[in-house]
């Protein structure tokens, strides 16, 4: 059990540790990057008794990390294209996040495939043989029916059930499995970071990395402009879609993954996730999914994005488009503009191998991720998903331990390590407090809620967030700025006019540490 003292992040310990590096100048590993992997990095070092310090330019889950569809996948996509390595690696990633890490972050979801009017039997048998191949992965992965059930064929009156807003007419049943679903991306990030904070791990933000080498670099802290250089035995980039900035020789090629952010109404309580086949393409769908505070989010596109990367990429027209079309194909009501809360674009970091064609699309590329090491020492980390963050940063650090001198006490354990706030299902059910806090922070919810009980008020009318959960998050969580507690720490900046509502309860919070 992790006290939440040893697991805080804040200015206070920020500072600190900020000092510390400067007094001390070198570490066993620096991480650059504070997205799943990153933090994942940290963790493992951290835990096999490296002394470890990893920093972020911006805020953790920063970058991609925050802009998946939340979906802890058992690699159905990978089986039906053929990459039974990677789906099995997923599935059994998949199964330590449920069981192990963070199962009060992961819980199981349906998801229903209707065998819709347009359908192609091509497509359903595609569908359908995915969801057998993905119960064969189960059972291969140990994953008990008890978290996720196996796939069977449903009748049209319960894919109803799930989705009410289908339309009826000419559907022909379909089929229904589960698979893992993230209460949040962000905040398992933060999970991570905390847990590898306690371990003793540095983990500080607003603090970029500059002149890398496999040496060490000059960290500069973006708050205050200090410089420090600091001396590592192993330097690891995990900057995501910002990893070629880092170290030479890494050729990336981005691909965008554009979700809606549509309010539950429209969807009249959709309660698993709906996959809708994209007309025309064999592989490719469009999935609605439901999403914590009445939320759905509808996506996932696969485009090429070149051109310099964005801290925050945004959605093109054409892809709004393509999705509110794909979905409203298969509803009663087709959805508009109108409907919309938001959207969200993230890039995943696809390394570029050079092998595509010139017509080649960026969902062909391999998701596998790849461990590189540049000419200066420094080891990369890029592809891969978030599924399988734990076994990235096993991989990146092993590679990068075997190429050093570094004398390691102790194997990877993360894959038996409990994130901040993890437990049984049972331990889980039995916490003491409103069921958002425990989705939200397992075990530690009671933390959460102590005290001053006008602290559960929401922050403004129409939303959920409490004023403790944004204290907790100045306090434990490593917010700096208004801006980590809208955008990361909650989801409430991803509609606009939610983000108003709460700016002032987020400064607010600042002023009462």
């Amino acid at each position: 059990m992790i006290a939440v003292g040893n697991a805080s992040l804040n200015a206070a310990r920020r500072t600190r540790e900020l000092d510390w590096l400067e007094t001390t100048g070198k570490v066993d590993v620096l991480v650059i990057g504070g997205g799943v992997t990153g933090v994942g990095v940290a963790l493992d070092a951290a835990a096999r008794g490296l002394t470890v310090a990893l920093v972020e330019k911006h805020d953790l889950a920063f970058g991609t990390s925050r802009w998946s569809s939340k979906l802890v996948h058992g690699g159905l996509r990978y089986l039906a294209s053929g990459h039974v390595a990677i789906a099995y690696e997923s599935a059994v990633e998949r199964g330590i996040l449920m069981k192990t890490t963070a199962p009060h972050l992961v819980h199981p979801v349906p998801q229903v495939a209707p065998w819709l009017p347009q359908a192609r039997i091509a497509q359903a048998a595609m569908l359908r043989g995915a969801f057998l191949g993905g119960d064969v992965l189960r059972t291969f992965a140990r994953t008990s029916d008890d978290y996720l059930p196996h796939s069977r064929r449903i009748s049209s009156a319960e894919i109803l059930r799930y989705a009410p807003t289908l339309r009826p007419e000419g559907l022909r049943g379909g089929f229904l499995t589960w698979d893992g679903q993230l209460y949040d991306d962000a905040r398992l990030v933060v999970a991570i970071a905390r847990t590898a904070a306690s371990y003793g791990a540095r983990v500080i933000t607003r603090c970029s990395a500059e002149q890398v080498t496999g040496a060490g670099a000059v960290l500069v802290d973006q708050l205050s402009g200090r410089r420090l250089s600091v001396d590592a035995r192993i330097v690891i980039n995990a900057a995501g879609i910002w990893a070629d900035q880092v170290a030479s020789g890494i050729k990336l090629r981005p691909s965008r993954g554009t979700h809606l952010v549509l309010p539950q109404s429209v969807f009249g309580g959709l309660s698993a996730v709906l996959t809708v086949p994209v007309p025309g393409e064999l592989r490719r769908v469009v999935m609605a999914i439901p999403a914590p505070d009445d939320r759905v989010y509808v996506g996932l596109t696969d485009e090429d994005a070149p051109g310099p990367v964005s801290d925050v990429p945004h959605a093109t027209e054409s892809e709004i488009d393509f999705l509110l079309n794909t979905i409203s194909a298969a509803v009663r009501v087709p959805l508009t503009r109108d409907d919309l809360l938001g959207t969200y674009a993230g890039l995943r970091p696809l390394l570029d191998t050079g092998h595509h064609h010139g017509g080649s699309k960026t969902a062909d590329i391999s998701r596998r991720h790849a461990v590189i090491t540049s000419p200066e020492g420094v080891v990369t980390i890029v592809g891969g998903k978030l599924t399988t963050y734990r076994r990235m940063a096993q991989d990146v650090l092993d590679t990068a331990l075997a190429q050093s001198s570094v004398e390691v006490r102790r194997p990877c354990l993360t894959h038996r390590i409990p994130l901040v706030g993890a437990a049984s299902r049972g331990h889980l059910a039995a916490v003491r407090a409103p069921s958002r806090f425990v989705q939200r922070y397992g075990i530690e919810a009671p933390d959460v809620i102590a005290g001053d009980p006008s602290l559960l008020l929401p922050i403004a009318p129409g939303l959920a967030t409490t004023h403790a959960e944004l204290r907790f998050a100045v306090r434990h969580e490593g917010a700096m700025t208004e801006d980590d507690l809208l955008d990361r720490r909650t989801r409430i900046g991803l509609s606009a006019t939610d983000r108003a509502l709460a700016l002032p309860a987020a400064q607010e919070a600042f002023a009462s540490v």
